[in-house]
């Protein structure tokens, strides 16, 4: 069982993430604000998975992001209408299609990371080099133990009330 010095610093630690996770969300929604046609945050995603992990099948990409296969068909035909993503044979099994980033996919995806790896060297210049190596470490770390957390159960559902109703 956690001291109460344990559980106090891991509440200051998800109350910090819950924080940074809250501007993140506003920041996101600011920017689909400012450009309507900029593609969400979760369909985005599966375009880094393309340009990251090469060709996949629509099922194996929905089983990497632990999402639906609907979900994931509908979002792939978004990104398919912006020319971002292309869909092939299968040279394994002709009857099955891969889903592929396109050239304009991969161009729009280094460009993201180009801007967003320069956010945040902007935004860590003034930390030391030390500090910026420790923050990527400890945050790996974090991910890793996060990632690897077995999945709580439910809560038990409150006992009923014996009281009759009437």
């Amino acid at each position: 069982m956690p001291s109460d010095d344990d559980l106090a610093l891991a509440d200051d630690v998800s109350g910090q993430l819950i924080r940074l996770l809250r501007l993140m969300d506003r920041k996101q929604t600011q920017h689909q604000a400012e450009h309507p046609d900029a593609v969400e945050r979760a369909t985005y995603f599966l375009l880094v998975h393309l340009v990251k992990g090469g060709p996949q099948r629509s099922g194996t990409l929905a089983e990497a992001v632990h999402s639906d296969p609907s979900t994931i068909s509908r979002q792939v035909a978004h990104l398919v209408r912006l020319g971002l993503v292309e869909r092939m044979a299968d040279p394994e099994d002709g009857r099955a299609t891969l889903l592929t980033a396109s050239e304009e996919g991969r161009r729009v995806f280094e460009e993201n990371r180009r801007m967003r790896i320069e956010r945040f060297a902007e935004m860590l210049s003034d930390w030391s080099v030390a500090d910026r190596r420790k923050l990527a470490e400890l945050l790996g770390r974090f991910t890793t133990a996060f990632e690897r957390a077995p999945r709580r159960p439910a809560e038990p559902p409150a006992p009923e009330d014996p009281r009759p109703s009437s």
